[in-house]
This record gives structure tokens, C-alpha cells and sequence, in this order.
């Protein structure tokens, strides 16, 4: 059905609050309102409505507004998921928005019927996707679509708010056999790509000599 802003009876305008009847209140990255001593959060005020974005939302805003703050919004990492059958999971950047930044992006990708615990649960529909910056092994993002991608999409978001690696997530032990083993599955193929790509270097030198 949708959601719409309530900002009417607030009396905005007597505070200098700019505001939109459709839109809502714009912020800025810490979620100031036009006028710098007004703050705001929620549905309100953000593109993304989930309730985990409120909740961050809220605390960015009593950090901000009565501690003398400085956080941003978007310095958040921001998953989300859509609960279909299967599950639609992302976080983080998408292919097309890195190379849109000029970021080199490379994705590493494990389907669901590649992972022994999705096949003897009988959900062996879907994938999980890592998007990394080519060269690194840092994560860019994720898109997950499986029966629990928004159980699984939880690990890579701690991985991107912690700043850890392809390598941390592909050598971290994990319980056998469970669904997330498809990240460390997806982790792995990158360690192994960097494993071809240092042979690869090694015996051209070789062989250029």
C-alpha cells in the first residue's frame, strides 16, 4: 500500500522547518533539518524505510542533536530484504553503481545447489553474490537471493561495518553444514583467484627471463 509522510499540525513552518506533503522532511547527511537545531528521523525523513534504518536513524539524531555528534547516515551499512519465497537480500554497492564510480569491481558467485545444506534442506534455489573492488579483497557488496537471505546477508553486512575481507570470511571457521557456508564458499573462490593470479605472475616472469 505504500506510506506517506504525517507532518501535518506540526506547525513546521513557525520552526523554519522545510517540508513536502508527499516527500516528507528533507535531512541532511546527519540529519539536520533546514533549520540546524531541528533534527529528524524515520520514515519521515529517509529514502530507505525499514525499521533497522529508523532505529540507526534515531540514534544518529540523540548522538547528533544532544551530544555534539557528527555522525552520518551514510557512513551506515545499510542491508535490506524482501520477504518472498525466495528471500531477496543486498547490501552495500551494486555492479552497475561501482562502475558508475569509476570503482574496478569484480563478483564472485555461489549458487544455492552448490551448498550442501540448502540441498538436503530442499532449497536449492537462488545464489549469493560478493561484489569486491578487483585487486582487494574488499567488499563492495552483496546480493543474496535464497529461502534465508536475510539471515545470511546479516554476516556480510558485519564483515562490511567491521572492514574485514574476502580472506577473513573465507578462513573463519564456521558449523558443517549450514547455508552461510556459501559465503565462505564465494570467499574462497576469491582467495583462489589470488592464488592463480600470483602463480600466473610468477611464471611469466619465469618465462620472460
Amino acid at each position: 500500500m505504500g506510506t506517506a509522510p504525517n507532518v501535518h499540525g506540526l506547525e513546521l513552518e513557525a520552526a523554519g522547518v522545510e517540508y513536502d506533503r508527499e516527500l516528507g522532511i528533507p535531512v541532511d547527511d546527519f540529519l539536520r533539518t533546514s533549520n540546524p537545531r531541528i533534527f529528524a528521523a524515520g520514515d519521515v525523513c529517509t529514502e530507505n524505510k525499514f525499521p533497522h534504518i529508523e532505529s540507526a536513524a534515531g540514534r544518529i539524531v540523540v548522538a547528533n542533536a544532544l551530544f555534539l555528534g557528527r555522525q552520518r547516515l551514510s557512513a551506515e551499512t545499510v542491508p535490506w530484504c524482501t520477504f518472498t519465497d525466495p528471500e531477496i537480500a543486498h547490501v552495500g554497492m551494486y555492479v552497475t553503481e561501482a562502475r558508475r564510480k569509476g570503482i574496478p569491481v569484480k563478483t564472485f558467485t555461489v549458487l544455492m545447489h552448490e551448498v550442501d545444506r540448502a540441498i538436503a534442506d530442499g532449497e536449492e534455489e537462488g545464489f549469493v553474490k560478493l561484489h569486491v573492488r578487483e585487486g582487494t579483497g574488499k567488499l563492495l557488496g552483496a546480493t543474496v537471493v535464497a529461502s534465508h537471505a536475510g539471515d545470511l546477508i546479516n554476516e556480510i553486512s558485519l564483515a562490511m561495518s567491521a572492514g574485514l575481507d574476502l580472506h577473513t570470511l573465507a578462513t573463519a571457521n564456521q558449523p558443517y553444514p549450514t547455508q552461510s557456508q556459501a559465503i565462505k564458499m564465494a570467499a574462497g573462490a576469491w582467495v583462489g583467484s589470488q592464488r592463480k593470479s600470483v602463480w600466473s605472475r610468477i611464471l611469466t616472469k619465469w618465462l620472460s627471463r
